[in-house]
């Protein structure tokens, strides 16, 4: 019996023992975040740190009339010990939920039917993994992160529907630097480890370490054609995670909010999908609903779609669609284009090639502005050939326009960008994003 086999057992036991331990007019919904996973550290293409954490945690929401509170506590597998810590979170919950206001919203838990979800990878071997990594980056200053193990969500509730989603996932999130401390950004991702597409993430980051050699080139502020790589796309996807959300528009602060009253449009060749066809995160949200496999949220530049939660749906008289209760997109895809990999810099003409943007943020949320810096191998191209690195860029510009008129093409193919973070546990998902060729991006400074 596998290591997720036996959690799924105990989690199983301690939600069944939780439910028959409710008194009336109490409903409870009960959460799992679990993994197993092995991280490994490089500095100057040499481990530096390595181990592997088992780690769970349950969430419990305790409703009685229409009261609301929640506690949580550390999920070990073993049931005694579980038990233990949610009989006494249960009774804490009662205490606080008798001294709470009520919530006209408060979704009471539902049975709208069980899933189980079981995602198989090929992940490195633990004692594989420094060998596989390293072994193309003979003098080569490289630093990055390995993680790699199995991820678990579970949801169950006392109207019995019970939801089970593992998966197993890798990441290696790096850098490589130049002696003058330029730095190129990559990251490879997925569920089946593949040496040689690694590897050739690797040369491709290589060949723009070599370009980073070169002087870099001060560009004045103004307007240029621009290339995004998938990589820099993500970072603005990442920007609107939370712009479809039904709430915000209803609300009036939604970047989304000139496009659903009509004022604005994107361009036709822009598609934002949820798509939850690859499997890198449970389609069951935190009430354990549904969503659809894959939805349409902007179709040819027009939002058709809101994500909309069960609360929002009841306060605002919606019908709900599986959204969570933040209404983020939980699995963005942007669909791909017509423009060749190898067509990329003739297209591009003359302008700038953008792999990574850091810092975003709003600079007016309502009107779809975006500010940010390039950062991490990003290049002056001139007649189609890249000239030299460029000093950092700030620039400022509206989703309405870059987005918009200004959208020339998209690629023919897609790259998933997958969620590093590791604060408090690994993430699960990432975002599935082709490359994008803009007309006229303008830089501030």
């Amino acid at each position: 019996m596998s290591d997720t086999e036996k959690l799924e057992i105990g989690f199983n036991q301690l939600a069944d023992q939780l439910v028959a331990a409710l008194v009336d007019r109490e409903s409870l919904t009960i959460s799992l975040n679990c993994e197993r996973s092995q991280f490994t550290r490089f500095n100057r293409a040499k481990v530096r740190q390595t181990g592997v954490v088992a780690d769970g945690n349950i969430e419990l929401s305790l409703i009685c009339d229409r009261r609301k509170a929640f506690a949580g506590f550390p999920f070990t597998g073993e049931i005694a010990v579980d038990l233990a810590n949610a009989i006494e979170s249960l009774a804490y919950l009662r205490q606080e939920v008798a001294q709470l206001p009520e919530d006209p919203y408060a979704i009471l838990p539902e049975n709208k039917g069980s899933s189980r979800s079981v995602y198989k990878g090929e992940l490195l071997a633990t004692d594989r993994v420094a060998e596989s990594i390293l072994r193309s980056l003979k003098d080569v200053d490289f630093a990055g992160f390995y993680a790699a193990g199995s991820i678990v969500r579970a949801n169950a509730n006392s109207a019995g529907q019970k939801h089970w989603f593992a998966t197993d996932t890798f990441s290696i999130d790096y850098s490589m630097f130049t002696q003058s401390d330029r730095a190129v950004k990559g990251a490879y991702a997925g569920s089946h480890w593949q040496q040689e597409l690694y590897e050739a993430q690797i040369d491709r980051s290589k060949q723009q370490l070599v370009a980073l050699n070169r002087p870099t080139k001060t560009i004045p502020r103004g307007q240029y054609r621009t290339y995004f790589t998938p990589d820099a796309v993500a970072e603005i996807v990442g920007m609107l995670r939370g712009a479809p959300s039904e709430a915000d528009l209803q609300q009036g602060s939604s970047p989304f909010l000139k496009l659903r009253q009509g004022e604005r449009k994107l361009s036709p060749l822009f598609d934002l999908n949820e798509n939850f066809k690859g499997g890198t995160v449970p389609r069951f949200n935190d009430l354990g609903e549904i969503a659809p496999e894959q939805m349409s949220i902007i179709q040819a530049g027009e939002l058709v779609n809101p994500l909309i939660s069960a609360r929002t749906a009841k306060e605002y008289n919606k019908t709900a669609n599986g959204a969570d209760s933040g209404e983020y997109l939980r699995a963005p895809e942007v669909s791909s284009g017509n423009l060749g990999a190898d067509e990329i810099l003739a297209k591009l003409g003359t302008g700038l090639y953008l792999s990574n943007l850091h810092y975003l943020n709003f600079s007016d949320r309502t009107g779809g502005r975006i500010t940010g810096m390039t950062r991490y191998a990003c290049f002056w191209v001139e007649d189609g050939e890249m000239i030299a690195p460029i000093e950092n860029l700030r620039f400022d510009d509206s989703i309405y326009d870059f987005l918009g008129e200004n959208l020339e093409a998209l690629t023919n193919f897609q790259e998933f960008i997958p969620e590093i973070g590791t604060y408090g546990g690994r993430s699960l998902g990432g975002t599935l994003v082709p490359g994008m060729l803009i007309n006229s991006f303008t830089f501030t400074l």
